[in-house]
């Protein structure tokens, strides 16, 4: 006699979902209105720089451009004026990048740094270090300025480029320093007991085994570094002094100057190459991001 075959049930998991229900209809249509809410101000923006000042002037601001037309993002790069300064957003581009990578290779590199320390090495006060991390990560920065001013001024890095390079990568490390101390309180104390045993220093253990399991915390820290200090018009404008003015103050200027026709075509240009960095960093780096949020989210 022989045994019967086990009929498989095509239901053992649980009735399959009904491939049209209300909650995915509700699901989908909320997230196609948030990204066209997102998404249009960028529409418009691009088409407007394409446009002629004749064509914006006559027609609707959703119309195509009648010819593709990169004039005002040339007069945008390089000729726009703020005043009598005639030199375009290129040289805030540049400023910008001056700024930017120094501060994020910074912040990040000590926020790791601290992280780990916080995390594998508690040395006596790591938990008031800790406490004070979580407190400046939630004090508005407006509340520094001042103070920093008066500082900066007296030590002679106000309106500097290391100053401002300095103030970035300290308003950076609270946040980083706590996302990089949550991400290494998740990893297994075994692999750092290992490599004790085996004599390595602790050099060696954030070099060779916690940095590269960090990637992604690191490529989460490069976006919110790289968005926040690209994005930042305050500290720029406070901090960096007339040589060493980011993009967006520049565009600020061109934006608001007060002589001559209002050019919107060029406006829109200018914002559309303020924003190709960080859309970029996103787009290139994006698929990290949630890993690495999931991964350093505050824990007990």
């Amino acid at each position: 006699m022989t045994a019967a075959t086990p009929r498989h049930n095509p239901n053992a998991n649980g009735p399959k979902p009904s491939s049209l229900s209300l909650g995915r209809v509700g699901l989908y249509a909320f997230i196609i209105v948030t990204a066209l809410f997102f998404l249009m101000p960028l529409i418009v923006m691009l088409i407007t720089s394409l446009k002629t000042m004749e064509q914006i002037r006559q027609g609707s601001i959703f119309e195509l451009p009648w010819s593709l037309n990169f004039d005002a993002w040339v007069k945008a790069w390089g000729s726009a004026c703020t005043g009598l300064n005639c030199t375009g957003v290129k040289v805030g581009f540049v400023n910008s990048f001056k700024i930017l990578i120094p501060s994020t290779i910074l912040s990040i590199a000590l926020a790791a740094w601290t992280g780990y320390m916080l995390s594998f090495w508690r040395a006596r006060g790591s938990t008031v270090i800790f406490a004070i991390l979580l407190v400046g990560a939630f004090i508005p920065f407006q509340v520094f300025i001042y103070p920093l001013v008066r500082v900066f001024s007296t030590v002679g890095l106000f309106g500097t480029l290391p100053g401002i390079i300095l103030i970035h990568t300290a308003f950076g490390l609270p946040v980083l320093s706590l996302l990089f101390r949550n991400f290494f309180t998740s990893l297994p104390i075994d692999l750092f007991k290992a490599a004790r045993v085996d004599g390595a220093g602790i050099w060696q253990i954030f070099r060779h085994i916690m940095l590269p399991m960090a990637t992604p915390m690191v490529v989460v820290a490069v976006i919110l570094q790289v968005t926040g200090i690209w994005n930042d018009f305050i500290l720029g404008v406070v901090f960096a002094g007339p040589a060493n003015m980011p993009m967006t103050v520049q565009l600020n200027n061109i934006v608001n100057a007060t002589q001559g026709v209002k050019e919107y075509n060029v406006n829109m240009a200018a914002t559309m190459i303020t924003a190709i960095v960080p859309l970029a960093v996103y787009f290139l780096s994006g698929r990290w991001f949630v890993r690495g949020i999931a991964a350093g989210a505050v824990k007990g």
